[in-house]
């Protein structure tokens, strides 16, 4: 699937925004599907972005309906 460890090259929030989609898009999501979008956030975002915060407000709510379901 994806590769998050990157040695020096830097990804657009379009680019970091677009691979989040892309691991959020199957209804299968499992433990591993959420972990892998966290750490593409913590990863490749800086803590004060804004792309971050919300996308990971998105995170949470996706991992909550998936453990009530």
């Amino acid at each position: 699937m994806f590769h998050f460890k990157r040695e020096n090259i830097l990804l657009t929030e379009s680019t970091v925004e677009t691979m989040f989609r892309q691991l959020m898009k199957t209804n299968d999501r499992t433990e591993e599907t959420f972990d892998k979008a966290e750490e593409l956030l913590e990863d490749e975002l800086r803590p004060e972005s804004p792309l971050r915060h919300r996308l990971t407000v998105e995170l949470d709510e996706l991992r909550a309906l998936a453990t009530k379901a």
